[in-house]
């Protein structure tokens, strides 16, 4: 591919990332009420949340492994024909285990965000790969802004268009399948096939072995260890950090909400234009580095802070940590994996992150109603700090391709 054409695919590949956050974020303001509505319990509602992220920890290495096989596009396309069928159900669910199967669905097509992860490392060469990775988180930062927002916005509409019982969040996931399927048809127009070298024996090996080899790999395990320590850390803080906020700063909900995006506005400023800036001058390992202790003082300045302003400022810290820190770790492991197995290694790393998400917020959870409500974030802090640790050991092993001179 040309360089013009490079950009076109990569644009594509950051609208599809950011359309399956924004379906993500969608469900947040309104899933609470269908459940409600539903006769979930608390736990109820908390499960069909967390098993969105289960089914992408279970599904993204098959994912990636059948993108190394069969092509990146194809599979791109088929999941996210599959988004808007999930989303349609979605709509239709008048009962808790039809909403159950619909967040299933969901999480198993959006699993194939490990695919578009391999096709940033099919397009970019090796001096722009942890670049090109942060247009991934630079859309999940946007997603995570604009999905409840969204969400919310089509709720209300649809109640003045239609007060009838469901009705406004059916409407909201219709615009989420007319946007998915709208992705769809753009793709199949526009997304050409990065996968220049398709392998056969990427196919043939059992998922939780490949899991294994790639833990077991030098600098690789350990990167994927950050990598799920990172997430374990953030998904524990955002599930408590509303209860937080309220109990100690008598936030509520809108508050709490406008506080998130300002975390989504930090990540998507730092991923789409100070990552890009860094890493020609630092490289990938100082850029890790750094990002992975301003998480750390971030995470665990928010047990410390005691004024609103404390708070700004460990969110920005946060968030500038998070923003730099996984570009880093996914370009590093993109880098140090074979060019045929760019799949399967993006998806056991897509894995970790779940893995973490499903995790984190029970952690958190547990530690804010059983010891006391700045656990959560001591040990977020902790677990960010242990991170950093293992970068340090692993430092001279990062690759710099990022680096120019």
């Amino acid at each position: 591919m040309t360089a013009t054409s490079n950009k076109s695919q990569l644009a594509i590949i950051f609208f599809t990332v950011f359309l399956y956050l924004v379906g993500f974020g969608v469900v947040i303001p309104i899933l609470p009420i269908l459940s409600r509505n539903f006769g979930a319990t608390a736990l109820e509602t908390g499960l069909l949340l967390s098993v969105y992220s289960l089914m992408q920890f279970l599904f993204a290495p098959f994912w990636g492994r059948l993108s190394d096989r069969m092509g990146r596009r194809p599979i791109l396309l088929f999941c996210l024909v599959g988004e808007t069928l999930s989303y349609i159900m979605f709509a239709w669910a008048r009962s808790l285990e039809w909403l159950f199967v619909a967040r299933i669905l969901a999480g198993f097509f959006g699993a194939s965000l490990s695919t578009a992860s391999a096709y940033i490392s099919d397009i970019t060469p090796k001096h722009e790969r942890s670049k090109g990775m942060a247009l991934i988180g630079a859309a999940f930062g946007l997603g995570f802004v604009v999905g409840p927002a969204l969400g919310g916005g089509l709720a209300v509409w649809g109640q003045h268009i239609n007060p009838a019982p469901h009705f406004d969040t059916s409407f909201a996931s219709y615009w989420v399948a007319a946007l998915c399927f709208a992705n769809f048809l753009f793709g199949v127009k526009f997304l050409k096939e990065s996968l220049s070298e398709k392998s056969e024996s990427a196919a043939k090996r059992k998922r939780f072995s490949i899991m294994w080899q790639y833990l077991n790999k030098k600098t690789v395990g350990p990167l994927m260890t950050v990598f799920l320590l990172s997430s374990l850390a953030m998904s524990s803080m955002e599930a408590t950090l509303i209860l937080f906020m309220g109990e100690k700063y008598q936030w509520d909900v809108k508050q709490v909400s406008f506080g998130f995006a300002y975390i989504g506005v930090i990540i998507i400023f730092t991923q789409g234009f100070l990552v890009r800036r860094l890493l020609p001058k630092w490289g990938e390992r100082k850029v890790l580095r750094l990002g992975v202790l301003l998480l750390a003082l971030g995470l665990t300045g928010i047990a410390i802070a005691d004024s609103i302003t404390g708070m700004a400022i460990t969110m920005t810290l946060l968030s500038l940590g998070n923003g730099l820190a996984n570009p880093s770790t996914l370009g590093s492991i993109s880098l140090l994996s074979d060019a045929n197995e760019q799949g399967a290694a993006m998806g056991v790393t897509q894995s970790m992150a779940s893995l973490g998400r499903i995790l984190g917020p029970a952690l958190g959870g547990a530690l804010y109603g059983t010891v006391a409500i700045t656990a959560p974030f001591w040990a977020s802090g902790l677990m960010a700090f242990l991170g950093l640790a293992i970068v340090i050991i692993i430092y001279k092993f990062i690759p710099e391709h990022g680096r120019v001179g």
